[in-house]
């Protein structure tokens, strides 16, 4: 069976399908404790004007997007405030991108041409496992889990495009 009918949409494009507004929900399972929590709000993202990621501008080269996501995380009934921003430029073809992290460290590879991704980020003693599947031109998810000595966490986001 192919990964398209298997339910993953394939993405000619990564920057251009992310481009825009998204509602973000998702649920944080510590696997270890039983605690869970959820995050409601919103990711958007922005052209980068001004690649300033250090990499040299060559002809044809296309911006990247500035990923800003804001809500409110719920922890065990603790409702906070909560945001952050990532960046992710443009990779070895349209159809994946370099994330990095707003400060500009590397967070990880995306590669959406089969609609479906899994990418690795080592942090300290932690292995941050993420899986990417696209649903259809409207509805992506993530799905992290995170691992190490003092962590064993599940995260799953559900995108819904809004504009």
């Amino acid at each position: 069976m192919t990964e398209a009918m298997a339910g993953f949409r394939p993405v000619s494009d990564v920057l251009a399908y992310l481009a825009g507004g998204w509602r973000v929900e998702r649920s944080v399972r510590d696997l270890a404790s039983g605690a869970s929590g959820t995050f409601g709000g919103t990711t958007v993202f922005e052209r980068l004007d001004g690649d300033d990621s250090g990499a040299h501008p060559h002809p044809g080269s296309r911006s990247g997007l500035l990923h800003h996501e804001s809500g409110t995380f719920v922890w065990q009934g603790v409702a906070r405030p909560a945001e952050r921003t990532l960046r992710f430029l443009p990779g070895d073809g349209a159809g994946r991108a370099r994330v990095q992290f707003a400060d500009g460290r590397p967070f990880h590879d995306l590669d959406l041409t089969s609609g479906r991704y899994v990418a690795d980020h080592p942090c300290s003693a932690d292995l941050y496992r993420g899986e990417f599947t696209v649903y259809d031109a409207d509805r992506w998810r993530t799905v992290w889990r995170v691992g190490g000595p003092a962590k064993d966490l599940v995260l799953t986001t559900d995108y819904t495009r809004s504009y």
